[in-house]
């Protein structure tokens, strides 16, 4: 708590401490003088060279001149920045009676901030004449009177100053009287009359005389006023007040008719010439506050009273007998200041909006005043503990709101900072003022995208220009700062065409495709993109964009074997002995698309005889179904389908040929519509294929004999179909074909040539099956080793 109330009296400022450090720390004050009713715009003085500073650093630096009150006397012209008169001015309005009339200013620099001191002396011309408050006066005198007697005279006011105002009265040319100039205790001066030469009413009851009053000017003005002099019979004595000044105090809150002092006078005759009447002397502007009673002499407030617009009022009262004759005193009536006016506080600049990461801005630069005096006119001034600004004092009650340090608009774009001046009267009054200081932007944030990286998802087969998807940044600065453009970054791969797959909306970041994509050709597509803001200087950010092509079912199964180029194909032989589950072959087929839409099944679709052979849906295994009889046809053609498993499923079909043998003794003879497809082959294909074949098949032929000789010395091998195929254990489960064509290695290859046509085929994925063939035919075979049309290959 006691740290809270030490920060608290940091924070806050007492005006009669830290101006009176100021004032003897600070400069010496330039002072400037213009005659009043000076036109507007007249030279005043140069202000570079009065300040020593360089050509151009008042612009540089944002000089501003600053009066009390926010009034602009002064300007500084926009080129030249010398200091001008913005306004014509007048003496009187602005001071008074005060002289010398001086209206204290600052000069104002920013970065860094600094303040000088000056003044502006405003002279005064001779633009008043002096002015009486009644064009006639009246005096009744005795004729006993004696030479020498004073009578004072109503005084003419002049609002000029100095020696343009008023300094003496004349009176016209007589031979009873002549005139005195006597000067008040407030500065002013009255006129007396003076009787030289006594009077005698049977000569001359009744004289008027001319009085001029005469300022100081040149040439000199006046003003006049005629005086009437009655001459009265015997009244042997005039009124005389018991004090010929009188003093009061009276607060200047005072209600109206409160008693401020009762005044007396006698008169030592009897009768009616000793009956005493009071009167005020002279009422003017300025001692019409007051009215006194003509019986008691009791004198009253009639007006309210204000110290801070008159400290003291000089009151003139008369008393006047019944025989005319009067006698005068004088009253000084002193105002009380009570602490009746709260402080008051003027802006006389303020920066809003000011940019942020600056430090030390100013902000504003205000005047506080009292109007009160003596310790009611001592003012603190404060702002809220919780922001980031300070107060700064200056000279003569101004003081400068600057930032403690650098603002963050993104923190905060707005502050609403409330002054409070307080005085140290009793009671105390306070005013507080507020001001609104927004803060612009900076560009200080570079764009940040709401994901670092975004994945993307397209089908396959797309159409062009496809909204894909969208990235997005945002940015924290404003206007222009915070407008965000997107682009495409150059790829890594410099083979990579990105600008004719994508495109990316400069402004709202959306993604398109600009051409159809394939997923066997193309499945994960990276780059990146970037976002730049419109600031100056322009900052910028990137993420990454993963775009994953989603595999369409657009590609058909592809058959890999049996192959089906139009010539004759492989047959498949089948002993007529062999048992149920006998694998025939096997169709292997491959699909380019992936997942789901690879997973290949198979069905037999049409067989010259139904219900002899199946396929097996999974891996495509052709086998026997019963048991084979002679009653079979020895020649069967299958139709296998194989589908995908995607949506819509696509298919294709491939024909196999098989022949049930007895024994495997039985030459192998191509199926007739084998031979007619090769018929109507192109010739010259034809003739192209067996001369390569030609040449080839007598490589081979040596290389396959030399390997079949070795092989069958080795092992026992056994003959199915007219092919060879080594012993081996076949696995019982199903063999999943992967879509890049991937084959088990439950699986060899096999070659399968057709003697009598001259053509060959590569067959692959024969599995390994145990056979044991008759005893004559294995001896067949131990005699002959090698078949016309099959060859082991290893």
């Amino acid at each position: 708590m006691a740290q809270t109330k030490a920060h608290r009296k940091k924070r806050q400022v007492a005006t009669f401490i830290v101006l009176m450090v100021l004032w003897e720390a600070g400069s010496e004050s330039i002072q400037y003088s213009v005659l009043e009713e000076t036109e507007s715009g007249t030279f005043v003085a140069n202000l570079t060279k009065d300040l020593g500073l360089r050509m151009g650093e008042l612009a540089a630096r944002g000089a501003q001149i600053v009066f009390k009150g926010n009034r602009q006397y002064l300007q500084l012209d926009p080129h030249t920045y010398d200091l001008l008169l913005n306004e014509k001015l007048d003496r009187e309005e602005l001071c008074g009676s005060s002289e010398p009339c001086v209206l204290p200013f600052q000069v104002l620099l920013e970065n860094p901030l600094k303040f000088f001191r000056a003044a502006l002396q405003v002279r005064d011309i001779n633009d008043h004449a002096p002015k009486f408050p009644a064009g006639e006066m009246l005096l009744k005198i005795s004729e006993i009177t004696t030479p020498g007697k004073i009578f004072p005279l109503k005084m003419a006011q002049d609002l000029d100053a100095g020696s343009n105002s008023l300094q003496s009265y004349t009176i016209s040319s007589n031979s009873h009287f002549h005139v005195l100039t006597r000067n008040r205790s407030d500065g002013r001066k009255y006129p007396e009359l003076v009787l030289d030469k006594a009077l005698d009413r049977e000569e001359k009851p009744e004289l008027r005389l001319t009085l001029t009053a005469l300022d100081g000017g040149s040439p000199p003005r006046s003003g006049t006023t005629e005086i009437q002099i009655q001459v009265l019979d015997i009244n042997d004595n005039a009124p005389e007040f018991t004090q010929e000044l009188y003093e009061a105090q009276v607060p200047e809150n005072d209600p109206l008719g409160s008693l401020v002092i009762t005044v007396s006078a006698r008169d030592l005759d009897a009768g009616s010439f000793g009956e005493v009447s009071y009167a005020l002397f002279q009422v003017d502007d300025v001692n019409q506050h007051f009215e006194i009673n003509a019986i008691t002499g009791e004198i009253r407030l009639r007006k309210t009273l204000d110290f801070e617009e008159f400290q003291s009022y000089h009151v003139d009262v008369e008393a006047t007998d019944g025989g005319g004759l009067s006698g005068k005193c004088s009253i000084i009536i002193k105002v009380l200041d009570v602490n009746d006016n709260a402080p008051e506080l003027t802006v006389s600049s303020l920066n809003s909006p000011i940019p942020e990461n600056l430090p030390e801005m100013i902000v504003a630069v205000f005047s506080v005043s009292d109007a009160d005096s003596g310790h009611n006119q001592q003012v603190i001034c404060s702002i809220d503990d919780n922001l980031p600004f300070l107060l700064r004092p200056s000279v003569e009650n101004f003081y400068t709101l600057v930032t403690e340090g650098a603002l963050d608009r993104e923190s905060q774009a707005e502050y609403n900072i409330t002054i409070t001046v307080t005085d140290l009267g009793t009671p105390r009054l306070k005013t507080q003022h507020n001001i609104t200081v927004l803060v612009s932007d900076v560009n200080d944030n570079a764009p940040a995208f709401t994901q670092t990286s975004y994945t993307l998802f397209v089908r396959e087969n797309n159409s062009p220009a496809l909204h894909i998807g969208s990235v997005s940044a945002t940015d924290r600065d404003a206007g222009a700062n915070a407008q965000v453009t997107y682009s495409l970054l150059p790829p890594q791969d410099p083979q990579l065409p990105l600008a004719s797959l994508v495109s990316i909306n400069a402004d709202n970041g959306q993604l398109f495709a600009l051409r159809a994509l394939d997923y066997e050709a193309l499945r994960v597509l990276e780059f990146g993109v970037g976002a730049v803001d419109r600031g100056s200087p322009a900052l910028s950010s990137q993420a990454l964009v993963r775009v994953l092509v989603l595999d369409a079912n657009d590609n058909s199964p592809f058959v890999l074997y049996p192959l089906q180029n139009g010539s004759a194909a492989c047959t498949e032989l089948v002993p007529r002995a062999a048992e149920p589950g006998y694998l025939v072959s096997k169709v292997v087929a491959v699909d380019g698309d992936s997942g789901q839409n690879a997973w290949l099944s198979y069905q037999l679709l049409k067989a010259t005889e139904p219900g002899l052979f199946s396929v097996w849906a999974h891996n495509g295994e052709v086998r026997t179904a019963r048991l084979l009889s002679e009653r079979d046809a020895a020649k069967h053609r299958l139709l296998v389908l194989v589908k995908d498993n995607g949506e819509p499923p696509l298919s294709a079909s491939v024909t196999l040929h098989v022949l049930l043998v007895d024994g495997f003794s039985q030459p192998y003879l191509p199926l007739p519509e084998a031979a007619a497809d090769a018929a109507q082959a192109d010739p010259l294909t034809v003739y192209l294929v067996i001369a390569l074949a030609s040449v080839s098949s007598l490589f081979l032929f040596s290389v396959l004999a030399f390997i079949a000789v070795r092989l069958c010395r080795r092992n026992r091998a056994s003959w199915v179909g007219g092919c060879s195929v080594p012993e081996g254990h076949f696995p019982g489960h199903l063999v999943d074909v992967s879509g890049t064509g991937t084959l088990s290695q439950s699986y060899q290859y096999e070659v399968c040539l057709m003697g009598d046509s001259g053509t060959s085929e590569f067959k692959f994925l024969k599995p390994i099956l145990p056979y044991f063939p008759p005893q004559g035919i294995g001896r067949e075979m131990e005699e002959n080793p090698t078949l016309p049309n099959s060859f082991p290959f290893g």
